[in-house]
């Protein structure tokens, strides 16, 4: 328990630093630029890739920043592009996607297998049951009408979404592009 507490400390003082806040803002950028590339092959079915800035940003600067970055992407991507009727269930959605990822890959070493783990954890309860139940509330279709197809999709962008996540952590840490954001371990932990 008390490794959670600081763990959500640390997060929460992420959101203190000029550049952190700066970095966010530029996978904000990104988020919502790849949130154009949009496929969605019916109302409640939608493949999108925006899912790797926020996901990383999630992985940098842990629950409390990703909870607060989740909801600000949800927010202004819907005012930017709209694709169906605002729902505050998808904010509450994004706010979960920010904690659980943060809880599981904020400050702890990088591995296929966490980002799997996160990712089936994240697709299971919040993608398909959690979504799929704001979806039948929003277009009152039935829960268990909606949950086949979006399993489906789940199943297929399962392993895509982890080897892409995988594979854009280990290339940024390989480049050193993060030593330009982060501070250094003791003045991160202040």
């Amino acid at each position: 328990m008390k490794k959670m507490k600081e763990l959500f400390l640390s997060s929460s003082k992420e959101m203190k630093n000029l550049k952190c806040i700066t970095l966010l803002s530029m996978l904000g950028a990104v988020s919502i630029i790849l949130g154009y590339l949009t496929f969605m092959p019916s109302q409640t079915i939608k493949v999108t890739f925006n899912f790797l800035p926020n996901e990383f940003v999630y992985y940098l600067f842990g629950p409390v920043t990703g909870a607060f970055f989740g909801a600000a992407m949800d927010i202004l991507t819907y005012i930017l592009r709209p694709t169906g009727p605002f729902f505050y269930g998808f904010t509450i959605s994004a706010i979960l996607n920010g904690l659980l990822y943060g809880m599981i890959l904020y400050k702890r070493p990088v591995s296929f297998k966490r980002i799997l783990a996160a990712n089936v954890i994240q697709m299971f309860t919040i993608n398909l049951l959690l979504n799929t139940y704001w979806l039948s509330m929003l277009y009152g279709n039935a829960f268990m009408i909606l949950l086949p197809a979006r399993a489906v999709k789940a199943a297929i962008m399962l392993p895509v979404e982890s080897v892409m996540l995988y594979t854009l952590i280990r290339a940024v840490e390989s480049s050193g592009v993060l030593s330009m954001f982060h501070l250094n371990s003791k003045e991160r932990n202040k």
